[in-house]
């Protein structure tokens, strides 16, 4: 498939990583050299630089045969030109990144109107990630596959006690579960039965509802908390304001503390029921005269990965039940774990997987991108011919790294063992390292260019879902 990526940023480059392990070519312009050298000397793409506006360099790049034109610079408006001007060159999808709040209420008339195929918001999809953590159960992560019957919920074992220091093979676990991954000091885990759970492990379990709920309350926790009453957001800027938005929609109290003056009266004037303060979120006397530990929530949603970190340690210090700090880089993951923070979230990664999602289509049915990338889990049909069907598992040569966790066969749900044979037209959840994609696809191959092989030179697409 030919790729062109307009904007080698942190989503582009992130977006050129989830797509290199495919037989893609892609194709990375910007104006920045030093963003060009970065991409061009870790990935494998061929770097442009230039305008992705000028005609002359989306024709240098070829666009008019490319598949999918992605356009990520730092600018909607530049971003929108340049996806509409690739589908009239002759490309057969466009995607756009458009953040301004403005724009995200025109999305359908953008997409319809533009002709762009894809409008990607990163900070709206941070913030229904956010909402969606604040609103929901204990899970720090949640996927849902099989129409729902199946579900990957990931949680932190220090809000499972019984579970710390458990050998897996010693766990009486419900039926239709079983934990997917450990995720461990920023490592991923795919565990058999001999690892032992440490408490700063988050594990990663996958089953039917009912299992995983009996899973929960079995091992000392809880499968949904008190619903939050009172959120602090720190940072008003565009994750803080669509996140705002959405608790107020769900009347929840909302206070938000922003340092810009100008900022504070555009959201006052656009967030009538929230408390807007003008001040310094790290300001302690300022947290303390708000009422800091009386808040249920606690969002870090500043331009600093330090500072934000640092705003959910003290909330924890306060006694806050839930913080959750907003970080860009992935080498944090590791130190979050350390802190003992539960939940993190990275707006690039996010935005990659439900770009991902919009890509994938096709035959994989839903699919999600975990541990900033690392992992995934794809729900897939099996079909007549493939090598993972008509045969049991134990003489399947399955890689080291790939789970076959979940088959749901006329909607029951299965955990497999070694003696299970995958029926043609099973749903089959597999949890695997990303570097292992290609072996799931030669797995679910059909006899006339593979599962995956097919969904490629289909749609021209690729497969790829955050948080942390």
């Amino acid at each position: 498939m030919q790729i062109t990526i307009v904007g080698a940023g942190k989503l582009g480059y992130k977006l050129a990583e989830a797509l290199s392990f495919a037989s893609n070519h892609i194709t990375m312009i910007d104006r920045n050299p030093t963003s060009l050298e970065r991409a061009d000397s870790g990935l494998d793409v061929l770097a442009l630089e230039g305008n992705g506006v000028e005609l002359p360099v989306l024709e240098q790049a070829n666009v008019k045969r490319s598949d999918l034109v992605i356009a990520v610079t730092s600018s909607d408006e530049t971003n929108m030109l340049v996806a509409m001007m690739a589908k009239k060159l002759g490309c057969k999808r466009s995607i756009a990144r458009v953040r301004n709040p403005e724009y995200a209420q025109q999305a359908a008339f953008i997409r319809e109107k533009m002709d762009i195929d894809f409008v990607a918001n990163p900070e709206l999809e941070t913030a229904k990630a956010i909402a969606k953590f604040i609103l929901k159960g204990n899970s720090l992560q949640m996927e849902s596959f099989a129409n729902g019957k199946v579900i990957m919920s990931g949680f932190s074992v220090q809000n499972l006690p019984k579970l710390e220091n458990q050998i897996i093979r010693d766990l009486d676990l419900p039926p239709a579960m079983l934990f997917a991954a450990i995720s461990r000091e920023g490592d991923i885990i795919i565990p058999d039965g001999s690892v032992k759970i440490l408490p700063q492990d988050t594990v990663y379990t996958m089953g039917s509802r009912s299992s995983i709920q009996a899973f929960v309350q079995e091992f000392g926790g809880s499968f949904r908390r008190d619903l939050a009453k009172n959120v602090l957001i720190l940072g008003g800027g565009k994750a803080g304001f669509y996140l705002a938005n959405k608790l107020l929609a769900s009347n929840i109290s909302v206070k938000i503390i922003e340092q810009d003056e100008k900022r504070c009266q555009y959201l006052a004037e656009h967030l009538k029921n929230a408390l807007v303060i003008h001040g310094d979120g790290s300001d302690t006397s300022l947290l303390a005269e708000e009422n800091i530990s009386e808040m249920d929530a606690l969002v870090a949603l500043t331009g600093f990965d330090e500072e934000n970190l640092l705003l959910a340690l003290l909330g924890k210090q306060r006694g806050i039940p839930l913080v959750v700090p907003k970080v860009s880089r992935p080498n944090f993951v590791s130190v979050i774990e350390q802190l003992g923070i539960e939940r993190a979230v990275n707006p690039v990664s996010i935005m990659a997987s439900e770009i991902v999602r919009f890509i994938q289509g096709g035959q994989i049915v839903s699919m999600s991108m975990l541990l900033d990338g690392n992992a995934e889990a794809l729900e897939l049909v099996a079909t007549e011919g493939s090598p993972i069907v008509c045969r049991p598992l134990a003489d399947i040569d399955i890689p080291k790294g790939v789970l076959i966790g979940i088959v749901v066969r006329d909607g029951e749900v299965m955990i497999p063992n070694g003696s299970t044979t995958i029926h043609p037209k099973d749903n089959v959840v597999v949890f695997c390292m990303h570097s292992k994609v290609s072996d799931v696809e030669k797995l679910f191959n059909q006899p006339k260019g593979g599962l995956l092989g097919e969904l490629w030179n289909r749609y021209k697409s690729f497969g790829k879902p955050s948080f942390i």
